[in-house]
């Protein structure tokens, strides 16, 4: 055995142990809730295609068009091969839907976040992430070469000491936080997050994977990024700002310069979801109300978005609870560390707006009966 093929067979010994072992399970997904696996049917509470929209026939009648007139393919950087109209289009009706002058579009959410923290801080910078932030706001905090600190979940009282001991000591300074929490399902106080920083100079950079089209009104920040792949049913990542701004990534996002293009079927795709998005208000408030339904029927608090965490603990315990509930006809994932803090394992139940409540409620049923 090479040392190589020893050091990932002895990691994934330990992770085994741990139960922390990851493991991809091959799984159908078809319009509606339902997925399928291993032959049997399953109600899936762990997508993120919160309105249902990736098997809505509009959008994948606008992706096929786009596939059928402009390929598979971008074919390089949209530096070097130009922009399709596709790309085009969309990003002009993102920059509108956020109330931006400009968008740019990237190749997921995870290079956006890359992009653009590393295109606006290097050294002498300091960059304030909100210890629950996704890993990729983490990771371009890293790269970027700047000081980066946490600061508590979404208390501004840390992030204004914090703001207060360092500001004078740094040129450029980034906030980087979510407006729903993935794993959470909480939202960022932004209305007085975004005071503070204006108070110190800060540049927030908002992270809107999860709150697109279902929960995202309210304030705006100076950076307002996100993700095709979630409401919208399509793959990408985007972030809307001023136009200097996104000239400025335009040239310096690295994430962006250097990758192949969006394929225009994607884009697409995307574009026709954002517009039902916009013209269907009541299918986009329908994941809200499925989660408050669902937490009112389990006794939790109410929902703030379509996510819901059921904390359970041990990473065991989690996974023994997710494999009852699979046998009960439900998809419900569990989450375990490094993605959640240690001792902090959970269900992530996802409301869609492709959930009956009878499905809902079967779930919290489900729970309910497993959990005694």
């Amino acid at each position: 055995m090479s040392s190589l093929d020893a050091y990932a067979k002895s990691t994934l010994d330990d992770l085994t142990a741990k139960t922390l072992r990851r493991t991809l399970v091959a799984t159908a997904r078809g319009a509606g809730a339902g997925v399928e696996r291993g032959g049997q049917t399953r109600v899936s509470f762990s997508c993120n295609d919160y309105l249902g929209l990736s098997h809505d026939p509009r959008v994948i009648a606008a992706g096929r068009e786009a596939l059928e007139r402009y390929g598979a393919g971008a074919g390089a950087s949209r530096l070097v091969t130009g922009n399709h109209p596709p790309l085009l289009a969309l990003e002009a009706r993102l920059a509108a839907h956020k109330g931006k002058d400009a968008a740019l579009v990237f190749g997921s959410g995870y290079l956006a976040n890359l992009g653009i923290v590393t295109a606006l801080a290097g050294a002498g910078d300091l960059v304030l992430v909100d210890a629950l932030g996704h890993s990729c706001l983490f990771a371009g905090a890293q790269l970027s070469g700047a000081t980066s600190v946490r600061f508590r979940h979404n208390d501004l009282d840390h992030l204004r000491g914090l703001l207060t001991s360092r500001r004078a000591r740094h040129g450029r300074v980034l906030i980087l936080t979510e407006r729903v929490f993935s794993m959470d399902g909480d939202r960022a106080p932004l209305p007085d997050l975004l005071a503070l920083a204006a108070e110190y100079d800060a540049w927030t950079l908002v992270d809107d994977a999860h709150g697109l089209g279902v929960v995202e009104a309210g304030a705006r920040a100076p950076l307002e990024m996100g993700t095709l792949s979630k409401t919208l049913g399509s793959y990408g990542g985007y972030v809307c700002a001023s136009r200097p701004v996104v000239d400025l990534l335009t040239s310096r996002a690295r994430s962006f310069v250097y990758t192949t293009g969006l394929p225009p079927a994607s884009a697409a795709a995307a574009l026709k979801a954002l517009e039902i998005v916009e013209a269907e208000p009541d299918r986009a408030a329908r994941p809200l109300a499925l989660a408050r339904r669902f937490t009112a029927r389990l006794g939790l608090p109410e929902a703030q978005s379509p996510i819901v965490p059921i904390l359970i603990g041990e990473a065991a315990a989690a996974l023994a609870l997710s494999a009852a509930l699979e046998a009960r006809g439900y998809l419900a994932v569990a989450i375990r560390p490094p993605t959640v803090p240690a001792g902090t394992a959970r269900l992530r139940v996802a409301c869609s707006a492709a959930h009956s409540e009878a499905q809902v409620d079967g779930l919290a049923d489900a729970i309910l009966a497993e959990r005694g």
